[in-house]
Parts: C-alpha cells; sequence; structure tokens
C-alpha cells in the first residue's frame, strides 16, 4: 500500500508540473472592466462577500486578490448548476456574460485583508501537508497547484492565502463527500478523499495565515 500511494503520490506532482507549464495563455476574463463590475458587486454580492471581496462572514469566501478567471469561471458554473448553492444560485441567474467578467475583474483588483491561524498547532500540522503532502497515502502536496504563498497558479488552481477557514473546510467536505463536483478530472474530490477531519481543520488555520 505504501508503494501505491507513493505512486499516486507522483502522478499528482506531475499533473501539477504539467499544469503550470501551461499558465502562458491569456485569462478568460481579460476583457472584463472592474469599474462596471463594482455596482454589481455592490448590489448584489456585498452583503455577503463584502464591497471589496473581504467577507464579513466566515462561512462566505473573500474573494479580493482572487484570480479573475477562477471567479468567471466559478461564476459560470453556478449559473449552468455545475456547482450547486442555494444562495448563489438565484443571485447568478440575472446576470450576463459581461457582468460575469466585469465582477471577476473588479474583485481581483481588490486588497485581500490581513489575516492570521488561531491555532498555532493546527497550523503547523497544516504547514507540513500543505508543503509535503503524505507519500503513505497519496497525497500530493498543495503547493503544487497553490503556490507555496498560497497564490495559486492563473486559470489554473484558486489563490487560497488568507481564506476563511471555516469556508475551506466547508469545501473540502463538499469535495470529499461528492456534493461538489466542478472540479476538473474529479482533481480536488481525489485529494479530499484522502484527507481527514483533522487534516482539514490543520490545512485551514495554515491557509488563513498565507500571505
Amino acid at each position: 500500500m505504501k508503494d501505491l500511494g507513493a505512486s499516486v503520490f507522483l502522478v499528482f506532482l506531475t499533473a501539477a508540473s504539467l499544469a503550470q507549464a501551461q499558465t502562458g495563455a491569456p485569462p478568460a476574463t481579460a476583457r472584463g472592466d472592474a469599474a462596471k463590475g463594482r455596482p454589481i458587486a455592490e448590489s448584489v454580492c456585498a452583503a455577503c462577500h463584502g464591497v471589496d471581496g473581504n467577507s464579513p462572514i466566515p462561512v462566505n469566501p473573500n474573494l479580493a486578490g482572487q484570480h479573475p478567471s477562477y471567479i468567471y469561471k466559478e461564476l459560470v458554473d453556478f449559473k449552468a448548476g455545475r456547482r450547486k448553492n442555494a444562495a448563489m444560485t438565484p443571485m447568478v441567474a440575472s446576470l450576463s456574460e459581461a457582468d460575469m467578467h466585469n465582477l471577476a475583474a473588479y474583485f481581483a483588483a481588490q486588497k485581500p485583508a490581513s489575516a492570521a491561524a488561531t491555532d498555532r498547532a493546527l497550523a503547523t500540522a497544516g504547514q507540513r501537508i500543505y508543503r509535503g503532502g503524505n507519500s503513505d497515502t497519496g497525497l500530493p502536496a498543495c503547493s503544487g497547484c497553490h503556490s507555496p504563498d498560497g497564490a495559486g497558479i492563473p486559470a489554473q488552481y484558486p489563490r487560497l492565502a488568507g481564506q476563511h477557514g471555516d469556508y475551506t473546510v466547508a469545501q473540502l467536505q463538499a469535495f470529499r463527500s461528492g456534493d461538489r463536483s466542478n472540479d476538473a478530472n474529479a482533481m480536488m474530490r481525489t485529494i479530499a478523499g484522502r484527507l481527514s477531519d483533522k487534516d482539514m481543520a490543520a490545512l485551514a488555520q495554515y491557509i488563513t495565515g498565507l500571505r
């Protein structure tokens, strides 16, 4: 089992390396207009995500500084029903293609607020998983796809740095259960399936404190 886990681990590392090599493509939201996105953010998104994309509610994600290509992709997935959420479904229903591009550009241009882990022991455990993965279970290092500093890879993998811990845990649990299934090639569902509840809590703590 240990040899099998190591093999799976190498497969994920290879996939991450290939993704990094493909990031030269222009982002899907190159034509987004941040100025046009602001009034939409103020009227539609602010209550849950904050006017500047720094969510005041821990179960809702911070959007400030997120890659525009990722925000756009998730909005499209919500609208198409590939990602299901009772709150987001009605919010995106009336958004046009241009609205989604503009919102993505606006939130991407906002400055993320500083955050810090609240449990040092958990954060330390999370750091080990985030940077080194676990070869025994075939778990790759999160840093391979989301970067060592949590900045992510534009057009491939989202920024994680400073994300609310409650939101991070909720999404990992959703991937593990299959409730969230809009990840390419089921990569996050596979990874989350190799994480225990304690692993998820540890990762969430560490990610919150990343800059």
